[in-house]
């Protein structure tokens, strides 16, 4: 009868609802809008990660995800964030909204085990990778750009076209250093063409970070990860063959860069003046060392489970009391990211912090291939950039490393399962 015949337009929606596969496909398109977005946008990359976790819902499998998540790397961010929540109890003495805000930059870590779940099924992984790598290009043009012509800068930093030195730097060191995995890579597959560009990739980056604009954070990054590239792809001769392009990159660097002297040598001028007690001198050396003063008192004063979530402002608050100059300035940001657990949730937080890095440096230790690569690069990077600032909880750092982590990850363990299919056929045969 007509009256009960289905709308052909019905039928097709109701079938498309039902398309894994189609939905799949859209998860991994918004990851890649995600990716693209995060060098330039902060409310976009919010969007869009919203969007991607709502488009996983039609196929979640339950069974799989709870599976996926007794998983060191994944059981980690979660305990962490465990931890934070429970910290928002012994806060007594902090606003609710205070509280919650200081929740709120743990809560990304939550995308970890998700990232990881979704990219162990997914095939279009490397979507993702090449379009961060080309939206941070596209960033290293426009600031080389910047630094030709002044007058483009807008008020902003030179060279700095969107957000700050620091951020850039790190996407800048995280793409130089992957590209130089990829080169790698691609050598060995005997691609000459694909790794020249990755090779001229990462010199424009590594340029970029010497000549342009760079963070200090950054340039300790970038020579811890020279010795761990090494150590990973090369043998004796290519590491001293490395060694010695690296010194002479670096020589010429210094001999031609008056930005990158100055980005050197301050900090030895600035903890002079913190040495003999400049209060008065407002230097970033000098800021730094005095929050972590500042930091490890409170953490002293409750070492076990710290003072609760959003409690720093308030503990330099009480410190700056009677205080000028340095000595007086409040923060919510001790620039150290153990620090900055250590006065919230103490002993039990930092354990926590640790299980994190130690878990996921686990996962791209052992295999070799690109995408462990990219997860060590990732890892590593966070770490030591964290002795210097809060990058986990910072939003675009903090992003840079649940995007690489759990796609490199989820990479990572979908090629261990095939590994793994593989090897079982062989013996079943």
């Amino acid at each position: 009868m007509a009256g009960t015949a289905s709308h052909p337009q019905t039928g097709f929606l109701s079938r498309s609802l039902r398309d894994s596969a189609a939905w799949t496909r859209a998860a991994d398109i918004l990851a890649v809008l995600v990716a693209l977005s995060l060098p330039w946008s902060t409310t976009l990359v919010a969007i869009f990660v919203v969007v991607f976790i709502l488009s996983l819902i039609p196929t979640f499998d339950a069974d799989r995800f709870f599976k996926s998540l007794k998983r060191p790397a994944s059981i980690a961010p979660i305990a962490l964030f465990a931890v934070a929540t429970l910290g928002l109890l012994w806060a007594t003495d902090i606003s609710w909204p205070v509280r919650f805000h200081s929740l709120g930059t743990v809560a990304k870590l939550l995308l970890i085990p998700v990232f990881i779940y979704h990219f162990e099924k997914s095939q279009r992984g490397w979507w993702v990778a090449l379009a961060f790598l080309a939206s941070c290009s596209a960033v290293m043009l426009a600031s080389w750009i910047m630094s030709i012509d002044p007058v483009l800068d807008q008020n902003k930093t030179i060279g700095v076209p969107v957000k700050n030195p620091i951020a850039q730097s790190q996407e800048f060191a995280l793409c130089a250093f992957g590209a130089l995995g990829a080169a790698v890579y691609f050598f060995q597959k005997r691609s000459s063409k694909l790794a020249a560009l990755m090779v001229a990739l990462a010199a424009g980056f590594f340029a970029n970070m010497m000549f342009v604009a760079t963070s200090r954070t950054a340039l300790v990054c970038v020579a811890v990860l020279l010795v761990i590239f090494a150590v990973v792809h090369l043998q004796r001769r290519g590491t001293l063959i490395l060694l010695a392009v690296a010194v002479a990159a670096v020589a010429v660097a210094w001999m031609t860069s008056p930005y990158l002297r100055y980005r050197v040598s301050e900090p030895l001028r600035e903890f002079a003046q913190y040495q003999y007690h400049d209060s008065n001198a407002m230097t970033s050396t000098g800021q730094r060392l005095e929050y972590w003063r500042k930091s490890i008192k409170s953490f002293e004063a409750a070492p076990l489970f710290g003072h609760g979530t959003g409690s720093i402002r308030a503990q330099f608050e009480r410190a700056a009391v009677g205080k000028t100059g340095i000595l007086a300035e409040v923060i919510g940001n001790p620039h150290n990211q153990t620090l900055n657990v250590a006065v919230q949730w103490g002993a039990l937080g930092i354990i926590a912090l640790y299980a994190i890095w130690i878990a996921h440096l686990r996962i791209f230790l052992s295999p070799s291939g690109l995408a462990a690569w990219i997860g060590l690069v990732a890892v590593v990077e966070n770490f030591v950039s964290s002795l210097f600032n809060s990058h986990l909880f910072d939003f675009t750092e903090g992003w840079i490393y649940v995007l690489a982590v759990g796609l490199a990850g989820g990479m990572v363990f979908q090629g261990r399962g095939e590994d793994r299919a593989g090897s079982a056929a062989e013996r079943a045969s």
